[in-house]
């Protein structure tokens, strides 16, 4: 875990929990990775028992999410708001999007809901969680499963 007991408990912090099978979840990883160079986030797929763990505090079943999550300051966040909270933490231009929170969150939840109803038929699946890549896998608090 990169020298945190818990990964949260420090301000800066967040954990990004994703869909490991989804080729979308997985290059919206990727992108994130490549956009936020202090890495004040941290990962893990939500089929890995870390994120079962670190879950089950806020009441969240892996197995019922089809969403990200993203757990910052010891809240979960999840939908529109999750991706909305991760882009404002990432270089410019990106935390430009958050001025999207303005929005009511049914209808940013909608067009998130659109996307990930569709997101595997687009963009298609892997069966199994691949490994990340050697430069971030410090950054997979799962990636210990993986091996």
């Amino acid at each position: 875990m990169t020298g945190l007991t818990d990964p949260t408990a420090a301000p800066e912090q967040a954990i990004v929990l994703f869909d490991g099978v989804c080729n979308l979840c997985r290059a919206s990883v990727r992108f994130v990775l490549a956009r936020d160079p202090r890495g004040r986030f941290r990962f893990a797929s939500l089929q890995s028992a870390r994120a079962r763990a670190l879950l089950a505090p806020h009441g969240l079943p892996p197995e019922a999410l089809s969403s990200v999550v993203l757990l910052e300051g010891g809240r979960a966040y999840t939908r529109s708001t999750a991706l909305l909270r991760i882009a404002r933490r990432l270089r410019p231009p990106w935390p430009l999007l958050y001025a999207a929170i303005v929005l009511p969150r049914p209808l940013r939840d909608a067009l998130y809901d659109f996307v990930a109803r569709h997101r595997l038929r687009w963009f298609g699946r892997r069966e199994v969680c691949s490994l990340p890549e050697p430069a971030a896998r410090e950054r997979f608090l799962d990636a210990g499963e993986w091996s």
